[in-house]
This record gives structure tokens, sequence and C-alpha cells, in this order.
């Protein structure tokens, strides 16, 4: 019991003291034109964040556009797509980026040695990490394993999955993508892996994301308005302006 109370204690401090540390003042320093419009959601600064290469991730923005790639303030990218991966593609994002970039290299209908090239290719284009479908087979990520420097992310939709062979077969963190079963699965991870790396997408609402941190979440990934319905709201202004 003693144990147990001096552990409250030492929550209740670390509570106090990062609701001091959000109270601070930050200077903020922006430009009219170089002021990012996208911004990430204020709850995800309470997720506990990932230590990759020495850079703290906390937000990840889904996306392969690189318009909005480049006028974001996420922590990190994400860039899986619904197509057979291509060095192009993640080559372009990886090179505009101005944060740690994560490509999709397929498991899916991409598998076995063409996936493991595009992640050897994305590897030493610089990626901070690769993304493989929930279809990967664990042979696949096990010969990845051997042959990269840089983590393998698995995609994770259902607390159905077996998360002890995939840490077996190599991979470093888990990207959980379950709709509204999201914070769900993420707590069910948790349960089993206190301190395994958790990424989760963070859903349309803030009290989405904060469930989900709560639950165990590491980092969150956000996926942004189109550059269509940003585009909407900038020809509204000039409209109304006429």
């Amino acid at each position: 019991m003693i144990h147990d109370n001096y552990s409250s204690e030492i929550n209740e401090e670390i509570i106090d003291s990062n609701l001091i540390r959000n109270r601070k003042f930050i200077p903020t320093i922006e430009s009219e034109l170089k002021k990012k419009p996208i911004q990430m959601p204020i709850e995800i600064y309470n997720a506990s964040g990932i230590n990759i290469f020495g850079k703290r991730i906390k937000s990840l923005i889904f996306s392969t556009d690189l318009a909005i790639i480049k006028n974001n303030n996420a922590d990190g990218v994400i860039a899986v797509y619904p197509y057979t991966p291509q060095l192009s593609i993640n080559q372009a994002i990886i090179e505009i980026s101005s944060t740690p970039v994560f490509v999709g290299v397929g498991g899916g209908i991409t598998t076995g040695q063409r996936s493991l090239d595009i992640a050897i290719n994305a590897e030493l284009n610089g990626a901070y990490g690769v993304v493989m479908n929930a279809p990967t087979p664990n042979e696949l990520i096990s010969e990845m394993k051997k042959r990269l420097d840089i983590p393998i992310i698995i995609t994770i939709v259902s607390e159905k999955e077996d998360f002890e062979s995939r840490i077996k077969a190599g991979v470093s963190i888990f990207n959980v993508s379950g709709g509204v079963n999201t914070a769900k699965i993420v707590r069910a991870i948790r349960e089993k892996h206190p301190h395994f790396p958790i990424i989760a997408t963070g859903g349309p609402k803030p009290e989405n994301i904060t469930e989900t941190i709560q639950a165990g979440a590491n980092a969150i990934t956000i996926t942004p308005p189109t550059t269509g319905q940003l585009f909407s709201k900038i020809m509204n202004k000039y409209r109304s302006e006429m």
C-alpha cells in the first residue's frame, strides 16, 4: 500500500508539473507567407511521443499531397496510399518534407522481394521508417528486419491480431487504424505490452484524440482537409471581399 500511495503522489506531481508547463507563455514568431495553415489539434500534445533517431514525434500527418506536406506543423509524415508503392512518389515526399517521413512499402497486394526492394530504397533516400499493410506475412517482416536499419511499422486493424508474433518477427511500432474501435485496440495492446510504441489514428473529433491517448497511444495520426476543401474556404473569403 505504501508503494501505491507513493506512485499516486508521483503521478499527481507529474500532472501538476504538466499543467504548469502548459501554462507557460511560448513566444511565437510567424509571417503571413511562412505560417503553417494546417495546424495539429492541441490535444495531441498530451501524448508522450516516440523518440526516433533523436526526434520526438507526437503528431503525424497522413497525406501524399506535396503542398499539404509542406504546409503543416506536424512532427512527421505518414505517406501510405492505396496503390502499389512507387519509388518516385516516396522520393518526392521525402525530398520536400521538412520533417521525418514514414513511407508505405506494401505488404498486401505488393509483397515479397518487391516490398523489400522498395523498403531498402526508402531507407537509402532518407525515410525514417517503413509502413507495412495489415496482411503482411511475418516472414517478410523478418526478412526486412535483417536488411533495414530503420523502424518497421505494421498496421493493426483488429484487437484479434497476434501482437506477440509481430513483435517477434521484428516490428518496431504498431500503427493502429481501427476506425471507431481504434482506442479499444490500443487499450488491448497496452494491457499486454505496457511500453511498446503505438501510433494511432486520431479520429474526427478532439475527444477521440484524447480517448486514444488515454488508451495508451504514444503518437497520433491526423488526416488533413483536402486541397479542395482548403481552397473552398479561401475562395469564399475572396468572394466576400468583392
